[in-house]
């Protein structure tokens, strides 16, 4: 078996380059020269040549990895009597194994790795699956907002969301909810029910996600959903526009003072929830559809006819789009809210062989110069759906996958964990070269995630940039040596 702390092979590449073929190893613990651009590196038994992707030190993987464990380390032990294991050593866990997109907790369980889980994750004792799903569930999701809030400072101090301000300094803030859990049979105390007419109970459990998104930016920059749950004391079910409200006054208290431009679907443009948005000091890009909101598109008619509708195209020679629009300022929302004043904008894109239609309603008033700018905005809005939940759903993340439901906060501080851990997977496709070059030469998230597995389980690592590295680079599969007794 392959014993950790065994040296690397080196692959027959790097042998050739070095012309040294005999040279079956490499020492892992040499000292690295400081000016790595000026020479050639062996490292892990691969080549590092003169072009080696940068790593930014306070934002790279291990730097974040040990940002999480402190803020899990600051979370109180509600258990009273001695532990065997504590409580950040389990989140750290359950955070490790969504880090490293373990298909299961079962799986997690089999694989163990105990010495990378210390020496990357900071972890003392990994709990099996069962004690890891006693330990954590009644911990309440509310805990985890810190470590989140301290993965953003950490972001801000290193200047990585320069490039995700949107219009006039403000970043633009997709909403929307999604379904993770849903059965027939296993449920806890925080599960919504609906109940068909047919009388048979479905249980599922919902949150509100939110991100950072840019319209030039493949990244998204989660923040700390908020869960769709039956709240204590009620028999009701909890909604999404409830979930919004805590979310928003949670987000307003976290960042008072950041600027936001809220993105969400045509369900959010309504009057409650628009004054809302007024009262926590936030500007909007929310969708509208003629068919909700039938008075609305009247008025846009009728200031159309009053010559008050502008009308503004623009031709796109690369591609051979035209961008068709129609803005008016100060028109009603509603008959019932004739005081809520908006600006509608309409917008064609029409191209060889299709015509698109989407129209949004905002705060921003609405001009020639800035009309652009807010559709692609407002059309920005799929990045919640596309590079957030659909990459968790789909690209290795598991996110419907039932780890754990336990009977109090279980599915919920998993849900969490799960974008806490994409989180730092998006810090790192945002400002890390290293993970960018790894991503590029894999070409798909889910390959880098099952050779990412591979590495960790197979090698003993110093950290998460040296399994980066040999993602990168490359190394040769070692030899098996067996532990037999020829005796």
């Amino acid at each position: 078996m392959w014993r950790w702390g065994q040296q690397f092979p080196l692959s027959l590449q790097a042998q050739q380059s070095l012309g040294q073929r005999h040279w079956p190893f490499v020492n892992i613990d040499a000292k690295i020269p400081h000016d790595v651009n000026a020479c050639r590196l062996l490292v892990m038994g691969f080549l590092m040549s003169t072009g080696v992707p940068k790593v930014r030190k306070h934002l790279s993987a291990d730097a974040l990895f040990s940002l999480v464990r402190n803020g899990f380390a600051h979370i109180p032990d509600y258990r009273l009597s001695e532990t065997d294991i504590a409580l950040a050593d389990a989140l750290m866990s359950a955070f490790a194994m969504f880090s490293l997109k373990a298909p299961s907790l079962l799986a997690f369980d089999k694989e163990r790795a105990e010495g990378n889980l210390h020496t990357i994750y900071g972890i003392e004792r990994v709990p099996c699956d069962t004690r890891m799903r006693e330990i954590l569930d009644p911990v309440f999701p509310k805990l985890l907002r810190p470590v989140f809030k301290s993965v953003w400072r950490q972001l801000q101090r290193g200047k990585a969301l320069e490039s995700m301000t949107f219009l006039d300094g403000h970043y633009l803030l997709a909403l929307d909810g999604t379904e993770y859990f849903s059965s027939k049979t296993i449920h806890c105390a925080s599960c919504l029910h609906r109940v068909p007419r047919n009388g048979s109970i479905t249980y599922a459990h919902q949150m509100l996600g939110a991100a950072i998104i840019h319209p030039d930016q493949r990244a998204v920059i989660p923040l700390m959903p908020e869960p769709i749950v039956k709240q204590d004391g009620t028999d009701k079910n909890d909604c999404e526009r409830n979930a919004a409200k805590r979310f928003v006054a949670k987000l307003r208290q976290d960042h008072p003072h950041l600027k936001f431009i809220v993105t969400e679907d045509s369900l959010s443009s309504n009057a409650p929830h628009i004054e809302m948005l007024h009262m926590y000091g936030l500007h909007y890009i929310l969708g509208v559809k003629e068919g909700d909101h039938a008075y609305l598109f009247e008025q846009v008619q009728t200031a159309e006819h009053a010559g008050q509708v502008t009308s503004y195209e623009r031709y796109d020679h690369a591609t051979g789009v035209v961008h068709r629009f129609r803005f008016v300022n100060d028109v009603p929302l509603n008959a019932s809210n004739a005081d809520l004043r908006v600006n509608c904008i309409e917008y064609w894109e029409i191209s060889d062989t299709k015509v698109q239609h989407f129209s949004w309603v905002t705060d921003l008033r609405v001009s020639k110069r800035n009309v652009f700018h807010l559709m692609r905005g407002g059309r920005a809005r799929w990045k919640i759906e596309n590079e957030t939940f659909n990459t968790l759903k789909n690209q290795g993340y598991n996110f419907e996958h039932n780890y754990g439901h336990g009977e109090q906060h279980l599915s919920v501080v998993f849900a969490m964990l799960m974008m806490l851990a994409f989180l730092v997977d998006q810090a790192q496709q945002l400002c890390c070269a290293l993970f960018q070059a790894v991503w590029a030469k894999l070409g798909s998230k889910r390959l880098l995630w099952e050779r990412m597995r591979a590495v960790f389980y197979t090698y003993a690592l110093a950290s998460m940039q040296q399994l980066f590295e040999a993602l990168f680079y490359g190394l040769k599969k070692p030899t098996p040596v067996f532990g037999v007794d020829s005796t």
